[in-house]
């Protein structure tokens, strides 16, 4: 048996059934994955596809997070839709269509500019596929 690299982040088992069990090391918190009905599966759980896609709200929510936090800018209640688009074959995620709304607040057009451009600084977004549409859409609550 190889030897794990010492900056695992997390581990995941199949425990059959089309259901995974993915664990954060540091945390110690768990994300149960189900494939979808539409792939033989149960659908009781996000799919490993839900998880890619909601993973890009995540991501922008968070970096979106950073630059109101280094502005001060109190963004809490902002909250994301997120719709997967599968495509195939081969069975791929072809597109990922978030709606972003920020609750109502007295937002500048500087901080508006700001956390706009922060949802564009995605790691996850710099990481996907070219062929990938990324719809991602920021309403302002009045």
């Amino acid at each position: 048996m190889s030897k794990s690299p010492t900056n695992v982040m997390s581990t995941v088992i199949y425990e059959g059934g089309l259901r995974t069990s993915a664990t954060h090391l540091r945390s110690g918190n768990v994300i149960t994955t189900d494939a979808p009905l539409d792939n033989r599966g149960k659908g009781e759980a996000f799919s490993p596809t839900d998880l890619f896609a909601t993973s890009l709200a995540s991501c922008i929510l968070s970096i979106m997070g950073i630059a109101a936090l280094d502005r001060e800018i109190d963004m809490t209640g902002t909250t994301a839709e997120v719709v997967k688009e599968m495509g195939g074959p081969p069975r791929h995620v072809a597109a990922i269509r978030i709606v972003i709304r920020l609750p109502a607040k007295p937002y500048t057009a500087e901080e508006k500019r700001v956390l706009a451009k922060a949802a564009k600084g995605c790691p996850v977004s710099r990481s996907l596929h070219s062929d990938l549409v990324e719809d991602v859409k920021l309403i302002w609550e009045e």
